[in-house]
């Protein structure tokens, strides 16, 4: 019961994990599939027992819950689900792992935010003993398609899998495929050309940015360390040292002033994603830098002006890498469940192909499974087109997380987002990064304390 309150070709698809039987198992209906996963597994070990799970309210929270009265048809476990806004969510998750006696089984994690805590905390069992069992694993759960990315979120620095993703957001470069075509521009290859490209399409007396990202303090940091990642580099060192003051980052910093100062809209220090999203939408910018996540409003002519016009396009390289920073989320098990095999039963379910392929049919976002995208009838019948495809498979073999793994991402955010902040409004950015860092160091050393 549910309480609410460029482009990747298919044999490198088939490599990231996208099986021939895969493939042709997303077409087989959902109870055939079932029947022939229970000839060699027992669904039914923990029938008549209780879970409880705590989600994030979000669509994909939503079709979860959908699947929990075939979930239990085919088990008999009764599921206790309830979905929280975010940041409550994420306290109430704090708060109940502290004590060490959580009121759930089951878990939703946002990685990119809880990584490092969950990890500090033990919060979460490690996944791996069960993967490995054949007497707990249904056979056709295929751990093997899940895409690195996601699992690298879930992954921790010691090896143990705290979580099984369930669904990751990829940024990439939209762009006005009109607009460039009419101005005869290529897609960039590089950082740097995309920041040339953007001074050819810039038009500001037709009402055109050339691009357009995130300038609000804390919102806008993943655009800095997306360029950063082009240097190879993440803000923090795994071993804790923080590379926010390097000339990677100064580089980053100042790639990141120009295209804000020189080739975006008027007032881009007050956008948030939404302003962007809403700017490219309306045909004013021919470029934008943001997660995959949001293309939907973009091919909705109830609500974009650019219907059909909209290119996909991995993040380009930096001087030294190409990585997509990822975003991610997971359903662990709480370390302190008595519920361990039941939770375990619902997460394998609620993360198989099936389930995984439901949430891109509904466009709930990017899942966290390669079959879903190799799915022909879905990118037939998508109104994304192919190449929205592509570019998810693209981006997911060269993800890389968009912010540090650490306990305080919200400081982190908050304080070197004031620092963009102030380039925008003309600052210089090694004497702001220098200032940022020296601010957030004693916040971080104290953090891994105790």
């Amino acid at each position: 019961m549910s309480r609410s309150s460029n482009f990747i070709t298919r044999r490198t698809a088939l490599k990231t994990g996208v099986s021939a039987v895969a493939l042709g198992a997303l077409g087989a209906p959902l109870v055939a599939r079932h029947a022939l996963g229970q000839s060699s597994f027992n669904w039914k070990r923990f029938n008549g027992q209780k879970i409880d799970v705590l989600l994030v309210k979000n669509p994909r929270s939503d079709l979860m819950q959908a699947a929990e009265k075939e979930f239990t048809e085919l088990t008999g476990i009764k599921v206790e689900s309830e979905q929280i806004p975010e940041q409550q969510q994420r306290q109430k998750a704090m708060i109940e792992f502290t004590s060490g006696r959580p009121s759930f089984d089951v878990a939703h994690l946002s990685m990119h935010v809880q990584k490092r805590q969950s990890e500090k905390g033990k919060w979460m069992d490690d996944l791996r003993p069960l993967v490995a069992d054949q007497t707990m694993t249904n056979p056709q759960f295929d751990f093997s398609d899940y895409g690195k990315a996601g699992l690298n979120f879930c992954t921790a620095s010691d090896g143990k899998l705290n979580a099984i993703p369930t669904f990751v957001d990829y940024w990439i470069l939209y762009y006005n495929k009109e607009l460039f075509d009419q101005k005869g521009v290529a897609y960039p290859r590089t950082m740097d050309e995309i920041f040339s490209a953007a001074q050819k399409l810039h038009d500001p007396s037709k009402g055109i940015a050339g691009f357009v990202s995130r300038g609000l303090k804390n919102a806008n940091v993943p655009v800095w360390t997306s360029w950063m990642l082009g240097q190879g580099m993440e803000t923090v060192s795994t071993d804790g040292k923080l590379l926010t003051d390097t000339s990677e980052a100064i580089w980053a910093a100042e790639l990141y002033k120009k295209l804000n100062r020189e080739v975006a809209p008027a007032g881009t220090v007050g956008f948030n994603w939404n302003e962007c999203q809403t700017t490219f939408s309306q045909g004013r910018a021919a470029m934008w830098l943001d997660g995959i996540g949001f293309a939907t409003p973009l091919e909705d002519s109830t609500k974009s002006r650019i219907v059909g016009k909209v290119g996909y396009g991995v993040v380009p390289a930096g001087p030294k890498a190409q990585h997509s920073a990822i975003f991610g989320d997971g359903l662990g098990i709480a370390t302190a469940s008595k519920n361990k095999g039941p939770a375990w039963f619902y997460v394998q379910f609620i993360t198989n192909k099936a389930n995984q392929l439901n949430i891109l049919k509904n466009g709930a976002g990017s899942p966290a499974r390669n079959s879903a995208f190799a799915s022909p009838d879905v990118v037939r019948e998508s109104k994304f087109g192919k190449q929205w495809f592509d570019t998810v498979l693209a981006s997911a073999q060269v993800g890389r997380p968009g912010l540090p793994v650490i306990i305080p991402v919200t400081e982190f955010r908050d304080i070197f987002g004031v620092a963009l902040t102030n380039m925008i409004s003309g600052a210089d950015p090694k004497t702001e990064l220098a200032k940022a860092t020296e601010a957030f160091k004693p916040v971080l050393d104290k953090s891994e304390q105790g």
